[in-house]
């Protein structure tokens, strides 16, 4: 009844300031009214360049639609309040559509068949062959054409059939995994084995709901590819006492004699759904085998006193090397596949585990008030705190935890998922970006680079799926802005090397396109196959879809896998009873849909704790 006053006040309000705004000409002919806000927002809608720009009048569309909310009340209520206009929408849909073409046609003209794209200099990126301790190029790079393979459900998604057969076809034709390249478990598995397994749905599904995506004469090439990848990145499995598998592997001699024995949890932990799909695609339990061994080894680990994990752990002793537990980087994904491999498997034990480890979190892990949109005190923030003790070890949050509120939008936890995605767009509000770290207390980046993540991209596409409040297509679109404004370049689009001076790296990493640019399509297609066809879709940690669907649910091995106590308990297709959380999403009453999804007073709250206002 509360937000039914609240509608009723504004509806009044902007009646009244319409009768007023018909007299201020008689009364005063020479008054000029300008909107002003206190604090600065994203540049201009003329300042994004759609794919024609001579017939874009974005301006005329928001005037027109009524965008802005009611004439009254606060800033953030004139901001992002009311309908968006679908001709709006339209364009910020084809907008990330050529924000893609343009990547991905920069790519295949200056770097494919390499690795990823330079776009600053126009050329081609593979693995340092000079310098082996250059990590953060190869763990990723392993001389398999990586930003082809990666954005190929992109192309898909956006219903590209001709260009998405044609680069099926150039990977069957000219991508091999008998290289002499170490690339990491994780990386290889994510964007890789993820992309080709995802593909290979597409082709074979027998709705083609994307449009035509069929390849003539295909034989399961991309299956028999991800089944190739996949042996060769089970030696990382072998000689471990844990069954935590090593971080590196080559692709053509196994495990380096000079491996490390430590890894992430999320590195290690995060690879149950890729091979749990090829598992029972091929009929082979080998993969999902050794994935989930590893999830139960790490789950084992967790602390007796806080029932938290750390981020890094000697896989040989089982001795956690890092004592911190957080949900960013070195832990995120372990969390998110816990519940998707649940949601695709309908194994029980994934749901308990990820029940517990979510309450865990949340005893430990959140500060702030205990309800987002009520009541006193900080908004919610997760924090990175010593997972034996539960004490603050440091203040900075990084940006990989923006995934948090799309996760927490499956489980329904749609109201802390809401708060939580404020303060990273916030963030993203001040800088135009998310720097890599970000400290709540200086309110100042610690590691100022962002390399075009997607997370908090993904993030507003599922609370806007979730709540369809076209606020989130706001923020869809100064995301939008920003990209285009900071990162663009000559070939491409680039990291940047500092969000606050906005200087630029040589580097486009290929979850731009496999993530940023598809979920960024998504938000803005409402027509889109994937939102009406009637088929239920998962997105992986890298964004790619697989369908959730019984093939996945059914497997002939449950009795051999490992501490597997009952094989007939099993979740239905639509069965999720993640209980332990203290809001749902029946919590977000109807009559909010048009109005903000925070209270302006709280969003007002979160600007001032970065430092806009």
């Amino acid at each position: 009844m509360q937000w039914r006053s609240v509608v009723l006040g504004l509806l009044l309000l902007r009646l009244g300031l319409q009768a007023l705004l018909a007299l201020l000409p008689a009364l005063a002919p020479g008054l000029c009214l300008r909107r002003r806000f206190p604090f600065p927002f994203p540049p201009p809608l003329a300042a994004l360049r759609p794919p024609d720009p001579h017939s874009s009048h974005w301006g005329s569309l928001l005037r027109r639609g009524g965008l802005g909310g009611a004439a009254g009340g606060d800033e953030y209520e004139r901001r992002y309040s009311g309908a968006f206009p679908p001709q709006l929408r339209a364009r910020l849909r084809d907008a990330a559509r050529g924000m893609f073409v343009f990547g991905y046609d920069s790519y295949m003209q200056h770097a494919f068949p390499r690795d990823e794209l330079d776009p600053l200099h126009c050329r081609g990126r593979g693995p340092d062959r000079h310098d082996p301790s250059n990590l953060n190029i190869n763990d990723v790079l392993g001389n398999y054409s990586l930003t082809l393979i990666d954005a190929l459900d992109t192309l898909a998604v956006m219903g590209n059939s001709s260009e998405f057969q044609k680069a099926v076809k150039l990977v069957i034709d000219t991508v091999s995994f008998d290289k002499d390249s170490t690339v990491q478990v994780f990386e290889a598995t994510i964007r890789v084995l993820g992309s080709l397994l995802s593909a290979h749905i597409i082709i074979t599904d027998t709705k083609q709901p994307f449009g035509d995506m069929t390849i003539k004469d295909y034989d399961n090439e991309l299956l028999h590819m991800a089944h190739d990848l996949a042996v060769r990145l089970l030696p990382a499995f072998e000689n471990t006492k844990t069954g935590i598998p090593y971080p590196r592997v080559n692709l053509k001699n196994g495990v380096p004699p000079d491996s490390h024995n430590e890894t992430c949890t999320a590195g290690a932990g995060s690879l149950l759904v890729e091979f749990g799909i090829l598992s029972r695609l091929l009929g082979d339990s080998t993969f999902e085998w050794v994935a989930r061994r590893a999830v139960k080894a790490l789950w084992s680990l967790r602390s007796n006193n806080t029932g938290l994990l750390g981020n890094v752990v000697n896989i040989q002793t089982g001795h956690w090397v890092g004592k911190q537990s957080g949900l960013g980087a070195g832990s995120d994904s372990f969390y998110e596949y816990l519940l998707k491999s649940y949601i695709l498997f309908g194994e029980q034990e994934d749901l308990e585990m990820f029940n517990d480890a979510y309450r865990n979190i949340q005893n430990h892990l959140r500060r702030g008030r205990e309800a987002c949109n009520e009541g006193e005190g900080d908004p919610p923030l997760y924090v990175n705190v010593n997972m034996f003790t539960g004490q603050l070890m440091n203040t900075w949050i990084d940006s990989l935890q923006a995934f948090l509120p799309g996760l927490q939008v499956l489980i329904g936890d749609v109201e802390d998922a809401i708060c939580l995605h404020a303060f990273y767009y916030a963030i993203w509000k001040r800088y135009g970006a998310l720097p890599e770290r970000y400290n709540w207390q200086l309110q100042a980046p610690d590691v100022p680079f962002y390399p075009l993540r997607p997370e908090l991209v993904e993030s507003t596409y599922l609370l806007y799926q979730a709540t369809k409040n076209p606020f989130y297509l706001h923020v869809g679109m100064d995301i939008l802005q920003s990209l285009e404004k900071y990162t663009k370049a000559k070939c491409g689009y680039a990291t940047l090397h500092h969000v606050v001076e906005k200087t630029k790296e040589d580097r486009m990493e290929s979850f731009f396109l496999s993530e940023t640019c598809k979920y960024l399509y998504l938000l803005f297609d409402e027509e889109n196959p994937l939102h009406k066809s009637g088929n239920k879709y998962m997105f992986t940690t890298e964004g790619h879809i697989v369908s959730v669907d019984e093939r996945f649910r059914n497997s002939l091995w449950q009795d051999i896998l490992p501490g597997e106590e009952d094989s007939t308990e099993r979740g239905k297709p639509n069965e999720l009873k993640a209980l332990n959380f203290s809001s749902n999403c029946n919590r977000v009453p109807d009559e909010r849909r048009y109005l903000l999804p925070l209270k302006s007073n709280y969003m007002r709250q979160i600007d001032q704790m970065v430092g806009l206002i």
